[in-house]
């Protein structure tokens, strides 16, 4: 059966890889970019590779209210993949601008477009399915992306409550958390090769984390022994390293 799929945040790599997954499974896509520019190459892709139902919306999270996006669609989803983010720079404490964008694109933008869609999926008692990509950056604050880690912890959160508030709905929640990606929001960092997914990598785990009613998955599974083992460092010693 077509599903209807709403990706939020298409200009983004992994955004990319998950739509050209799901339009080869032949799903109607519904895609959002900050403008149509951002969309267009994107759609013309989804449409001679793989013939696929795509359209597009124009949905920036600093500018429109979630009502708006919800407003302009011709349905409910029944998928919805939120990959907008926005890293900024961790260092800058004088600069209250980007500290307010990194806050508003990960996590309050984020919450509440979730909040709408959740809201109309159990109004059309749609059984439908919610997937957040959030971050391992989120599990402990740390000096090199403390405002970041900050939004994305916040967002887990939301997703791990959202997930509990939609069960007796039969709306299944997803939190991913893929660690370093190779994209164009890391472009020119120093990543580490093997802790490193590709686009690639992150689609297709969320597209098994589905199938299997995941409710966190780490993209790489390493992740997860690091971030336990970064959790439980003593805070005497922790505030000492360079993390």
């Amino acid at each position: 059966m077509k599903k209807k799929i709403l990706v939020i945040g298409a200009g983004s790599d992994v955004a990319q890889a998950l739509s050209r997954l799901r339009a080869e499974r032949g799903h109607i896509l519904w895609l959002t970019a900050r403008s149509q520019e951002a969309l267009q190459p994107l759609l013309a892709d989804l449409k001679v590779r793989y013939q696929a139902e795509a359209l597009g919306f124009v949905y920036d999270a600093e500018l429109h209210p979630a009502e708006d996006l919800m407003a302009q669609l011709p349905g409910i989803p029944d998928e919805v993949h939120v990959a907008m983010g926005y890293l900024g720079n961790p260092d800058r404490l004088d600069d209250p601008k980007d500290a307010a964008r990194i806050l508003k694109v990960n996590f309050s933008a984020a919450v509440l477009l979730m909040n709408a869609v959740m809201h109309a999926m159990i109004e059309k008692q749609i059984k439908g399915v919610l997937v957040g990509i959030s971050s391992v950056a989120g599990e402990r604050g740390r000096k090199s992306n403390f405002l970041y880690g900050a939004a994305k912890a916040g967002f887990s959160t939301y997703l791990d409550g959202l997930r509990n508030a939609g069960f007796s709905h039969g709306i299944h929640v997803m939190t991913v958390k893929p660690g370093f990606i190779r994209s164009k929001m890391t472009a020119g960092l120093p990543l580490p090769g093997p802790l490193t997914a590709s686009p690639q990598q992150v689609a297709s785990a969320i597209i098994k984390g589905m199938k299997k009613g995941r409710g966190t998955v780490y993209v790489l599974p390493v992740w997860s022994i690091i971030m336990l083992l970064i959790r439980n460092i003593p805070d005497v010693l922790f505030k000492r390293l360079n993390l």
